[in-house]
């Protein structure tokens, strides 16, 4: 097949500097897990509090000072995703006016700014620096995380589009796997080293800063956007090496016609129109059932999850989940074009139902039979086995794939809030719950995922293979005929009537 061979050096090298956007985002995401103990006992010696023992279950706090602890504590953990909730409604607006890879570039500033103020923490109250260099942190992941698949999904062929939308999860899980591995005491997460543990993926957004300087404008946005044929086509022949792109031009004006002949389209209009109305809502339920899996909560409390089971060495446990996250979500950039997104969206969550409800057997059964927190193990490995199948990496591109040019970037800002909004719930409540639920709060998720399982049989489509308009006259399709019954069931409804009558 001819698009096989389009995978060049541009390309690899475009995506791969795309995606270090992700691989910041999931070390933000895990380096918080491991040195939770020593952070704590710090903010407790900052502001004169004894530190909270974690392994045990206590409901007595006399003077207040468990509260105030866990409150810092998740707000250092959950402020990361306010900052992502505020900026990802602003991905369409900054990736059209300055382009993708500017807005890429410009965005920088913020991881840079923010991982400074990490860095520095123990050189001024520690609490508020952490808190805010993690919510400035946050603005950048949350414009991040909806220009980088914005740029991926535009610059790919689309033989290629869904394994290289793999990739955002597969630089998301190598981000958790390193920061968990920095996090070791022996390593950085000790009572020296965490402030440079917690500032490092600055480094990251360095090496993406100098990388994007030679990286090619996405094609789509040149000739659709901006109107420059020309410029589309160097960039397209970077993109593409000898490939004949008169094709994907042929595409794209397509596409442009269409969007010329639909005004841009507002994140208002996203919901208010009848024809946005059904992709819309795929696209925010697979970012809800992303999040309220549970998945946040292992990979946030996943440390102190394994000492409530019993497990000698929770950090090394931690470590053993991040690794095999990373094997599983290579397997999938492979599975993703092969199988559909569709079908292993629905096996992933079935995977996670049947491991949650394993999970909160073995935490019940815990104190009963010593060998349950072996279950609860395995558990947890087969529930990020199972993510990272279909729910962890589908969700970031689909989102891209459901919707054409004009309405792409206001949809994908509206997911990325909805995502970003389910992050910051799990990660400010899942504390609380799981204090005050104890080992049954896994149960929670185990009923979500029942709920999300039967939505994405019912209503994902499958978008393997298709180009962004076939995609969108399926849905066109499914909308006529469900009118279509509707107004015959309005018919038969006024037959009978008249019949009664």
């Amino acid at each position: 097949m001819q698009e096989e061979k389009h995978l060049t050096g541009t390309l690899v090298l475009s995506v791969f500097t795309a995606v270090l956007g992700f691989f910041q985002y999931g070390y933000s995401l895990g380096v918080i897990n491991a040195p939770q103990r020593v952070i704590e006992a710090h903010y407790g010696r900052v502001l004169g509090i004894a530190p909270i023992d974690r392994s045990a279950i206590d409901f007595t706090d006399t003077n207040g000072s468990k509260s105030t602890l866990t409150l810092y504590w998740s707000l250092s953990v959950s402020i990361f995703a306010i900052g992502g909730m505020i900026s990802s409604f602003t991905v369409g607006w900054v990736g059209d006016k300055l382009g993708r890879v500017k807005a890429m570039l410009a965005v920088n500033v913020l991881s840079i700014i923010g991982n400074l103020l990490m860095g520095l923490a123990k050189f001024g109250p520690s609490h508020i620096l952490i808190i805010a260099g993690r919510a400035i942190t946050g603005l950048y992941c949350g414009l991040s995380s909806g220009l980088v698949p914005m740029y991926v999904g535009e610059i790919s062929p689309t033989a290629l589009r869904g394994a290289l939308g793999t990739l955002h999860q597969l630089a998301i899980v190598t981000g958790i796997l390193l920061s968990q591995v920095l996090g070791l005491d022996f390593l950085l997460g000790n009572d020296d080293m965490w402030p440079l543990l917690l500032g490092l993926s600055g480094a990251a957004a360095l090496l993406q800063f100098f990388l994007l300087l030679l990286c090619p404008e996405s094609p789509r946005y040149l000739y659709i956007k901006l109107g420059k044929v020309e410029e589309a086509k160097k960039s397209l022949k970077r993109l593409r090496g000898d490939c004949d792109p008169t094709k994907e031009i042929t595409e794209m004006e397509k596409e442009k016609q269409e969007a010329a002949s639909e005004k841009k389209v507002s994140i208002r209009k996203l919901f208010s129109s009848s024809s946005y109305r059904q992709p819309v809502i795929v696209a925010l339920m697979v970012q809800i059932s992303q999040q309220f899996s549970g998945i946040n909560a292992i990979f946030y409390y996943s440390t102190n999850i394994f000492v409530r089971a019993g497990v000698d060495q929770p950090v090394y446990a931690t470590i053993g989940v991040g690794v095999v996250n990373t094997i599983f979500t290579i397997i999938s950039v492979f599975l993703v074009e092969r199988t559909g997104r569709r079908s292993l969206f629905i096996a992933g969550l079935i995977g996670m139902l049947a491991s949650a409800v394993a999970m909160t057997v073995g935490l019940v059964l815990l104190g009963t039979f010593a060998w349950m927190s072996y279950v609860s193990m395995v558990a947890i490995f087969l529930f990020v086995i199972f993510f990272e199948v279909g729910p962890g990496p589908i969700p970031w591109f689909i989102v891209a794939e459901l919707f054409s040019q004009g309405p792409r970037p206001a949809a994908i800002a509206i997911a990325g809030f909805c995502n970003w909004t389910c992050n910051f719930i799990i990660g400010m409540c899942f504390q609380y719950i799981a204090d005050l639920c104890g080992p049954y709060v896994f149960t929670i998720f185990a009923v979500l995922l029942l709920g999300f399982i039967l939505f994405a049989h019912f209503k994902v489509p499958e978008t393997k293979g298709k180009s962004f308009e076939e995609i969108s006259a399926a849905f066109r399709r499914k909308r006529r005929s469900a009118i279509k019954g509707h107004k015959a069931a309005t018919e038969l409804e006024d037959l009978r009537g008249s019949e009664e009558a």
